[in-house]
């Protein structure tokens, strides 16, 4: 795809995912994550013709402006959308497959120290949710879904959803027709067992302090 056509795609890509998007004009003027992008494309095209000082300046630049901050060494696909994007770190070893959408905060850190694959690396239509980490070289597979505030240190399979710290997968979507198939999540089974535990307690303790009023309340009248 020829440079233009991949910006064009920036802008629908905005235009299709966000309803507050009325025009393209506003998503090129006023949207910092598709201008963190453009700024990336000319940071980018300076690293991989080794003028690294520069390519780092380029995107200090904006970093200061978007408060996004892309690494010139990531590899990003088309159609990517940042929304709001404050706060959004990419590595320098992080791969972005197409159409993918990340929301505010959103992490793709590494854990080495070593020059080596050191970052994520996601899939083709990949959501990932506002304040999510995804630490290490690991491999987001198409089409799968990162709920908000999640750590996700592991592979996730493709079409796979998953929230929690650290974050596990608790369904498959089929992106065909829409259909979920939810897994077993022991933890919120137990936790939801517990707290129906608790208030079938706090039932009984209400009916025994109820009956030892009125214990009390008979044994006084007896009393005058």
């Amino acid at each position: 795809m020829g440079l233009w056509e991949s910006i064009k795609q920036d802008i629908q890509a905005a235009l299709e995912r966000d309803p507050a998007a009325t025009s393209a004009w506003e998503v090129i003027l006023c949207y910092p994550g598709f201008h963190a992008r453009q700024f990336h494309r000319l940071a980018h095209f300076l690293y991989k013709r080794r003028m690294r000082l520069l390519a780092r300046i380029v995107s200090h630049i904006s970093r200061f402006l978007t408060g996004i901050e892309i690494h010139p060494g990531a590899k990003i696909g088309d159609g990517l959308f940042i929304d709001h994007g404050m706060g959004v770190v990419i590595g320098e070893t992080a791969e972005i497959g197409d159409n993918c959408h990340l929301y505010q905060g959103v992490t793709l850190g590494g854990t080495s120290t070593k020059r080596t694959k050191r970052h994520p690396t996601l899939g083709n239509n990949v959501v990932v949710g506002a304040g999510a980490k995804i630490i290490g070289a690991v491999t987001i597979g198409d089409n799968a879904k990162i709920g908000a505030g999640s750590v996700v240190v592991s592979n996730v399979p493709p079409n796979a959803t998953v929230v929690g710290v650290p974050g596990h997968v608790v369904a498959f979507h089929d992106p065909g027709n829409d259909t979920v198939l939810r897994l077993p999540d022991p933890e919120w089974d137990a936790l939801r067992a517990l707290a129906e535990r608790l208030e079938s307690l706090e039932e009984r303790l209400a009916t025994l302090e109820k009956e030892l009023a009125a214990l009390l309340a008979a044994k006084g009248r007896q009393g005058h």
